[in-house]
């Protein structure tokens, strides 16, 4: 009898004890900006100059046309000596051919070994991504006082002059 009491008057005490809720202003003491420094990703320029090295265009390199003409002629000549009759004018075209494709490409490696090198100077344009850092405003730190209390909180914006809050009331155990 003397549990079933105890348990019914701790349910009862438990009750009048449940919270109870509502609405208040509180008075702003100060309200200050709030930064946090954050990273900002960004693209920097800047022109170089830059020394370039080009083989010089005299003409040479352009056509190998004296190398193959003086080849055609040699081959002609050469293919012409070999044998007789029909076959010697087969011969003297096959030489021509073989002397025009073979002196062409001497002349090609001549002149790429005795090329003249002129030398320029290029502005080139370089980018690279850079960082900097920056504050951003992310809330203010306020302070308040509600009913001779002093409380902080961190909010996302100034709340001017009067701070609304939500007021819990809740009886505790001695």
């Amino acid at each position: 009898m003397k549990t079933s009491l105890m348990i019914a008057s701790t349910l009862l005490l438990a009750g009048f004890a449940q919270a109870r809720e509502f609405n208040d202003t509180a008075r702003v003491l100060e309200a200050r900006p709030h930064y946090e420094q954050v990273s900002v990703p960004y693209e920097e320029c800047w022109n170089e100059t830059r020394r370039v090295t080009r083989p010089q265009n005299d003409g040479r390199r352009d056509s190998n046309l004296g190398g193959a003409i003086v080849g055609g002629v040699v081959g002609g000549l050469l293919g012409h000596g070999i044998g007789g009759g029909h076959g010697k004018d087969v011969a003297t075209a096959g030489g021509a051919i073989a002397g025009t494709i073979i002196g062409s490409r001497i002349q090609s490696q001549n002149s790429d070994r005795y090329q003249d090198y002129d030398e320029d100077e290029r502005v080139v344009q370089r980018c690279a991504q850079r960082e900097r850092r920056e504050d951003r405003l992310t809330g203010y730190d306020v302070t308040y006082d509600y009913k001779g209390e002093t409380y902080h909180a961190l909010l996302p914006e100034n709340p001017g002059r009067r701070l609304p809050v939500r007021v819990t009331v809740e009886v505790t155990p001695r």
